[in-house]
Formats: structure tokens, C-alpha cells, sequence
């Protein structure tokens, strides 16, 4: 069996830090990206003896917003990559993309480099909301994006959406689905809008505050979320995770690999990694890892083994995420006790109330479960009584 691993890069700069954000990135200059890709390969050479028996089958470049980086930056990033891993020739290479920082140019160096799937962080087609996320585009300015990818050959697209925008309504939600599904990407992914502290966001809109009137109400939440099942499907998009649909085939596979708990090595700052049940990552601090990118050891923080009772609850709550569930008897083999001895209580509560189901050796969320997922888990892995 092939020693399997994913990578992720994390590349922390933008344009202008969105106020919903609570993403470690940042707009910066020409000078500190330059010597942020420099430490960068420092960090992707010091992995020689570890990238050793190992195939990457999957690789991820996310931010911030990668494709602020020039073509002739991405090419050299992944010299470096090729030098130190060894990259199945199939492997999924995905970039996050911002609509209005590409052009010809770019594209056609970003696939000369390997890159072969495209996220794009749309949000919204409505102009009004992407001013309201204070995102740097227009839905005019996405729809150049996204044309001249497909006529740059790149035919593996993700669109991002964001819903419950403030002001915004179940129709004009709709409105941007259909729209987007016109263009028939092969993956979208919707997301419900957090509002985080520490954003300038949770300032006027969290709890309390005088903007937070402006959300769409829980009922209407409800709907959009709801109607995003029914359209996409309609359109020909399964869901193969709660917040993720994808024609036949096009599944991000690097998603999925953290659903299924394969190991990944996240390198760039902040970024963090499992490997072999180990969890790890890398420091925030922007000039302590450019200083020090070429140690791992330095950088990395947060390191521990995860026990097997931690093992167990990440099988079961990521696992859940994916429509198909998890396998019981998967469970059994990797930790040698049944699935029942260990979460029957709260496994048999949420069949009850018809949050969760069985069928052929798998346990699944229920559309219903589905709607309130974390409130499943909890109840799975820490019944209450």
C-alpha cells in the first residue's frame, strides 16, 4: 500500500482583508511575499528525509489569496515542491483563486506548474453583498475570471458561496445559485455566513450590536439553507458533504482526505498538519517564521499524539460530515472495539429522534440531522442524559 500524503500551503496575503475574515492573512508588499516564498522553500527542503516513501496525491494552495502570486513565483514554488516530494502523476493540485488577481499570463503558468482545479472565492453574484463582505470584486469582475480559466484550459472549477449575508433575502440567494449554475462549474461549495469575534464584522453584527438586525432571520436562514440542497440537485449536483456539491467524479479529493483523516503536511505560516495521528502546526508570527522557516522544529507548536479516545471522536464527528457516514466495521478494525460499546447511548438517542440512520454497515446523518449536525455530535460523542 502506498505511504499517501496530502499537502497544504498556506500563503497569507490579499489584496485587503475582508471584515468577515478571521483567516491568518494580510495584505503585504512585494518585498515580504518575496521573502515569505523564500522561507517558504526553506520549509518544503527541510522535509527531504520525512518526504522520503511517501506520494503526494494531493496538494492545496489556500490563503490569504494564492493567486496574488505571479506565474513565475508559483512555477518556483513548485520546482521546489518537485524536488523534495515525490507528486502522484494524477494527483488533484488546487488553488484558491480571488477574482480580478489573474490573468492570461498567470493561468497558463499556474497549469504549466501542475495546478489543475481552480476555487474561487465568489461569495455572492450580488453586487450590494459583495460590497457589504467589502470583497475587492464585482460578480462582473468573477465572470471574467472564471471564462477566461475555461478558456485557459482549466476544466476542475469550485465556486464559493456565502449565505445569510446580512440584507440579504431567500430570493436574492437563489438568485445567485441559479446564476452560478448556469455557468456549470464542477464543484460548488455554501457556506453559512459566522460571524466571528475579533472581526470587524462581530463589531456591527454580532450579538448585540446595532447591524445585528440586518441577518436574515433564523427561519429564513433555514430556507436558504435548505433550498441550496434542492437547486443544486436539481441541477445535477450531488452533496457528498454537508456544506460541499459536486458533479460526478469532481469531489475535491483534498477535502476529502481530511474527512477520512489522511495524513497532510500543511508548510507556510500558521498552517498545521496530521501525520500519523500526530497533530502540529506552524507558529503565527510572520517574522519569527521567515527567520526560522528552514528548522521545522522551531516553528512548529502546538504538537502532541493524539489519544485514542481523541482518534476515535475526530473517526466519528469528520467522518459524519460526508453523506455516505462512516463505516462501523471501519471503526472496529482501526481501534479494535465496537462503534456501540463505545457511543451506543447517544448513537441510539439520535436514531430515535431521526437525526441519524444505518444502513449496509454505515451510520449517516438523516437530512433532518443534517440541518443541526453539531448538535448530533455532541449528542454522539458526549451524551447527555
Amino acid at each position: 500500500m502506498r505511504n499517501e500524503l496530502e499537502l497544504y500551503l498556506h500563503i497569507p496575503f490579499c489584496v485587503r482583508k475582508c471584515a468577515y475574515c478571521d483567516f491568518l492573512s494580510g495584505p503585504s508588499d512585494k518585498e515580504t511575499i518575496s521573502r515569505y516564498l523564500e522561507a517558504l522553500k526553506k520549509e518544503i527542503r527541510s522535509q527531504k528525509t520525512f518526504a522520503e516513501g511517501r506520494i503526494v496525491i494531493t496538494i492545496f494552495l489556500g490563503g490569504g489569496t494564492p493567486s496574488i502570486l505571479t506565474g513565475a513565483q508559483m512555477q518556483e514554488l513548485f520546482e521546489v515542491l518537485r524536488e523534495v516530494f515525490v507528486i502522484d502523476s494524477h494527483a488533484e493540485i488546487s488553488i484558491e483563486v480571488n477574482p480580478g488577481t489573474i490573468t492570461e499570463e498567470k493561468l497558463l503558468a499556474y497549469r504549466k506548474a501542475g495546478v489543475n482545479r481552480i476555487s474561487f472565492g465568489l461569495q455572492s453574484t450580488n453586487n450590494e453583498e459583495l460590497q457589504i463582505l467589502e470583497r475587492i470584486h464585482t460578480y462582473e469582475t468573477f465572470l471574467e475570471s472564471f471564462y477566461l480559466a475555461r478558456s485557459c484550459g482549466f476544466d476542475n472549477i469550485n465556486v464559493d458561496l456565502i449565505s445569510a449575508i446580512p440584507n440579504q433575502t431567500v430570493e436574492s440567494w437563489e438568485e445567485s445559485l441559479n446564476r452560478i449554475i448556469e455557468l456549470n462549474p464542477e464543484h460548488i461549495s455554501a457556506y453559512s455566513l459566522i460571524i466571528e469575534e475579533g472581526t470587524p464584522f462581530f463589531e456591527t453584527y454580532g450579538e448585540g450590536a446595532p447591524g445585528e438586525a440586518l441577518l436574515p432571520s433564523e427561519e429564513n436562514e433555514r430556507r436558504m439553507y435548505q433550498r441550496t440542497e434542492e437547486l443544486l440537485r436539481e441541477a445535477g449536483y450531488y452533496r457528498y458533504e454537508i456544506s460541499n456539491y459536486a458533479k460526478n467524479g469532481k469531489a475535491c479529493r483534498h477535502n476529502l482526505g481530511y474527512w477520512d483523516r489522511t495524513s497532510y503536511l500543511g508548510m507556510g505560516l500558521g498552517a498545521s498538519s496530521l501525520i500519523e495521528n500526530e497533530r502540529f502546526r506552524n507558529c503565527e508570527n510572520l517574522s519569527f517564521y521567515m527567520e526560522h522557516a528552514g528548522d521545522p522544529d522551531v516553528i512548529r507548536e502546538s504538537e502532541g499524539k493524539l489519544s485514542i479516545q481523541e482518534q476515535m471522536e475526530e473517526f466519528v464527528f469528520l467522518g459524519l460530515r460526508k453523506m455516505e457516514g462512516i463505516s462501523i466495521a471501519e471503526f472496529e478494525n482501526l481501534f479494535g472495539v465496537a462503534l456501540e460499546a463505545c457511543y451506543g447511548h447517544g448513537i441510539q438517542k439520535m436514531k430515535q429522534q431521526k437525526l441519524i440512520e444505518e444502513h449496509a454497515g454505515m451510520l449517516y446523518l438523516t437530512p433532518k440531522g443534517i440541518d443541526i449536525s453539531n448538535f448530533v455530535f455532541a449528542e454522539i460523542l458526549y451524551p447527555s442524559c
